[in-house]
């Protein structure tokens, strides 16, 4: 009898302790409670991204290793993240005994949850530590929990959610660290700091942070002794951060020294070329602009959380300077600032590193720890105040309303909450996000489409194995979370009945045809998926296979107005075609530049990067896929490689701008003659060589355009007077049987001339040639000045015309045109000068001959104005950059003359 009696005796203290707590904290217990069953309701109504079976695999990877299998291990920049969350999930699975995709996909959405519920839990925790007013700690909960996107990414993100939690949890213990200043609180916060970077790399911020608040407490220790015991606790936080990064990171237990610095010199530079849609311009290995984080996050977190945030780190600033050197000693102050550090410092890094961070800020979901940390410090600023008593519930009225707005607009687009923006960006223009940003990225609205198709139909017939047709995997994935009377209703044949599009994030999305459109899921007026009849690809094939095909490799292409269809005919299941593996990838060359962003004007084209699948199907022995044109084009390049980069095959169709060029103006007479002849006719710029060797397309072409008013260029050319091109053969141009012919629209303004050649990548030109579209009036300054004596000579004759300045030359060829003319204007009284020409003494109006002259004839002829002032003489001729002056000649003006 003493037995039990003695147990129940010393487990009471303990009972009676967890009893006391739970009654003092009954807040928080039952609103993370009702936030349990919600997550219980709403458990079922998500679908499986792209990357959960990939994470089930990695972890399982990893234990192999650690049991001696070397080759077991994760490749590339996979091997170094650590399984410290997966493995809890997987040691689950195993624990309850499940094999059946149906429950492994729902019971780890479930731990994912309760592990972020566990974060309200914390966020809540560190808000009582930080101000002691329970009721502001259960709004912090709450506004911690109720982020849309983040909220939605809490059931079936296991990469970028645990991190974030580990991220509040973590600030709680650095905070309860520093407030008891004992050697276990810095062990086990320098264990939660190592668990937290061995899941991102960005963990080292709050490790920095930690470390340089322990080195202000030692430099303002003032006894022996007290920095004796810093030296301790810092040891004991670095130890136990070194051993459990250790411990949760397989890939270090070969050679831990060396392998560390593998790690820090991958994942810190680590960058992937991802397309991405932001406000309209698609990136991809190009840096993303400086913008995009920080937009991201304004544009997609609740206004009344980033309110109190920004006031937060007002609050934590206003306070640091009124008092510095109290704001850095171990007070509330300090750790609000390495809050704004821990938000800032990531920010800040990528955005000098020129990083290409993707999939929006979903590897910056971490963010929101310190910046909900910093709404707190807002909050309480706003419900403190000790002069107006009233405020305090205006405050925290104001905060409900925004936390009840919050949880309307997440009950509006449920279960789709991870595209959630708020109305900083149009959400009421059909189609406009999608137009601007990438929207579901990791499509697990496919389950709702598979509901659909479910419900309206007695089997939907998807492909048979996982890396096949019309998005296969995803398909499979999807339908693998589906009860099982669902899951037998779907029959496995590459026969589909519909073709289900999440659309891709490589090319801005057109609009969706509502007459194909069988079902659609939205959000905001935007669609997020469309399932459509495969009969828009049956009508495809059959409008374009009764003509010859544009490109034939592979798969035959046929290039309409509006799409790109490609058809593979007889095509069996198992064809490449239809693999995941095998990518195809599109060059779109417009027949109108400016239907380019500025970050592909460089390149001359836009490009976009498909799966077959994810624009076909195959039918009645046949693959059909239409791909959506960006804009009316001149040429394309298509091509087909597998995921590795291996190329299979490609092939380029250029437009009807070539072939008119190539039907018009091959062994037609030239209007002007270089290396290759150039032709105008119509706005139609043609470049004609033949024969024609590959070498002699291998540089790039450069060209200036000069309009007849300066006004018609965009303000920044102005001043240059013409508008620059560049751009590849392949983009405008083709070799058909040794005859190279390239073609270039010219603006639709009034254009005077233009100059085109070739230069080497390092600039060196290979051959110009320049071509004036209406040469009458040089024509006519010329036969003015002709029968003259000149007043100066040289390469040119130099006339006073007027008030103009007049060069003429009988004999004239390009190379007299390539130096640069110096044309040096000595006034009669300096005062007329622009200021800046006063010391010099004379006006520099140095010019191109292409900008102010012409070539007719076998002629040239150039006409300058002079400035309105009176001109004493001018002193002219050309140069040359590198030799100097190769001609000169002065002309005494003088007033009567300019008269």
């Amino acid at each position: 009898m003493q037995g039990p009696i003695s147990l129940t005796a010393t487990m009471h203290p303990r009972l009676e302790a967890a009893r006391n707590a739970i009654a003092v904290h009954k807040g928080v217990v039952l609103a993370l409670a009702l936030f349990l069953v919600a997550g219980l309701v709403a458990l079922d109504d998500y679908g499986v991204t792209w990357d959960e079976e990939y994470q089930r695999r990695y972890v399982r990877d990893n234990l192999q290793y650690a049991a001696g299998d070397a080759d077991a291990l994760p490749a590339g920049a996979d091997r170094f993240y650590g399984m410290g969350f997966e493995l809890p999930l997987w040691a689950a699975e195993r624990a309850l005994g499940l094999y059946d995709d149906r429950s492994v996909h729902l019971v780890r959405h479930l731990l994912i949850h309760l592990f972020f519920l566990t974060g309200g839990l914390f966020a809540y925790l560190l808000a009582c530590r930080l101000f002691g007013v329970r009721i502001l700690a259960l709004f912090a909960a709450a506004l911690f929990l109720l982020h849309p996107r983040i909220y939605a990414h809490s059931f079936f993100n296991s990469k970028d959610i645990p991190f974030l939690i580990a991220f509040i949890i973590a600030l709680f213990l650095a905070h309860r660290a520093f407030r008891r200043g004992s050697i276990p609180s810095f062990a086990l916060l320098g264990a939660g700091i190592g668990a937290l970077t061995h899941l991102r790399i960005m963990g080292v911020i709050l490790f920095a942070g930690i470390l340089a608040a322990l080195a202000l407490d030692f430099i303002f220790a003032s006894r022996r002794a007290e920095r004796k015991r810093i030296l301790i606790e810092t040891s004991s936080f670095l130890l136990a951060s070194a051993l459990t990064f250790y411990c949760l990171l397989p890939y270090l237990w070969g050679n831990p020294a060396t392998r560390i610095l593998e790690w820090w010199a991958e994942l810190s530079a680590h960058s992937i070329a991802a397309p991405q849609l932001f406000r309209g311009t698609l990136y991809g290995a190009e840096p993303s602009p400086p913008e995009y984080l920080p937009l991201w996050i304004s544009i997609t977190t609740p206004p009344f959380a980033a309110l109190l945030g920004i006031i937060g780190a007002w609050v934590v600033l206003a306070g640091c300077a009124k008092a510095p050197i109290s704001a850095f000693r171990n007070t509330r102050t300090r750790f609000g600032l390495l809050a704004i550090g821990c938000f800032v410092l990531p920010i800040g890094a990528v955005i000098s590193s020129e990083s290409n961070p993707f999939d929006e800020w979903r590897h910056f979901r971490f963010l929101w720890a310190p910046f909900s940390a910093l709404a707190m410090f807002g909050l309480h600023w706003l419900a403190s105040s000790p002069r107006r008593p009233g405020l305090r519930t205006a405050a925290y009225g104001a905060a409900g309303a925004g936390i009840a707005l919050t949880l309307i607009a997440m009950a509006s687009i449920h279960p789709n909450q991870q595209v959630y923006f708020n109305f900083f960006v149009d959400r009421v223009t059909p189609e406009y996000l999608r137009s601007q940003f990438v929207m579901d990225y990791w499509r697990h609205p496919i389950r709702q489409g598979l509901e659909y198709l479910l419900e309206s139909k007695n089997a939907l017939l998807v492909s048979a194995h996982s890396e096949s047709v019309n998005r296969g995997r995803m398909i499979q994935e999807n339908a693998s979370i589906l009860p099982g009377r669902e899951r037998d209703r779907i029959a496995l044949s590459a026969d589909l009945d519909a073709l289900i599009l999440s659309h891709e994030p490589e090319l801005p999305a057109g609009p969706v045809d509502d007459d194909l459109t069988l079902y659609s899921v939205k959000a905001y007026n935007n669609t997020i998926l469309a399932i459509q009849g495969k009969q828009d690809l049956a009508a495809a094939y059959e409008r374009v296979t009764d003509r010859a095909p544009d490109i034939h490799a592979r798969l035959d292409l046929y290039v309409e107005d509006d799409a790109v269809v490609y058809v593979k005919e007889p095509c069996l299941e198992s064809d490449s075609v239809l693999s995941f593996r095998s990518h195809y990838i599109l060059q779109f060359i417009p027949r109108d530049r400016n239907a380019l962003t500025d970050q592909e004007k460089s390149a001359g084209f836009r490009q976009m990067r498909f799966v077959f699948p994810g624009y076909g199907a195959q039918f009645d022995g046949k693959c059909v896929a239409s791909v959506p044109l960006p804009y009316p084009v001149a040429a394309l390049r298509a091509s087909q490689t597998w995921r590795q980069g291996q190329p299979l095959w490609e092939e380029e169709f250029h437009g009807p701008d070539i072939r008119e060029a190539r039907d018009r103006f091959v062994g037609e007479e030239p209007d002007a003659r270089s290396v290759f002849d150039l032709h105008v006719a119509d706005g139609l710029l043609a470049y004609v060589k033949e024969p024609c060797a590959p070498s002699d397309t291998d540089a790039p072409f450069f060209l200036h355009v000069l309009p007849y008013q300066a006004t018609d260029l965009p303000e920044e050319r102005r001043l240059d007077g013409f508008a620059s091109d560049e751009f590849a053969f392949f983009l405008n141009g083709a070799a058909v049987d040794g005859v190279c012919v390239l073609s270039f629209r010219l603006p639709d303004y009034p254009v005077a001339a233009v100059r085109t050649g070739q230069r080497t990548e390092d600039g060196e030109q290979l051959w110009s040639a320049s071509l004036w579209l209406n040469p009458e009036p040089h024509r006519a300054a010329y036969n003015a000045v002709a029968s003259r004596e000149p007043l100066g000579r040289g390469a040119f004759d130099v006339h006073i015309l007027g008030a103009d300045v007049v060069y003429a030359k009988e004999r004239c060829v390009q190379s007299d045109l390539d130096e640069r003319f110096f044309l040096h204007v000595v006034p009669e009284r300096v005062d007329d000068l622009p200021r800046a020409r006063r010391a010099a003494g004379f006006d520099n109006l140095d010019f191109d001959f292409f900008q102010k002259g012409a070539r007719f004839d076998g002629k040239c002829a150039a006409r300058v104005p002079l400035p309105d002032y009176p001109v004493a003489s001018i002193r002219t001729g050309q140069f040359v950059s590198e030799l100097g002056e190769t001609w000169a000649a002065e002309v005494m003006v003088g007033r009567q003359a300019v008269e």
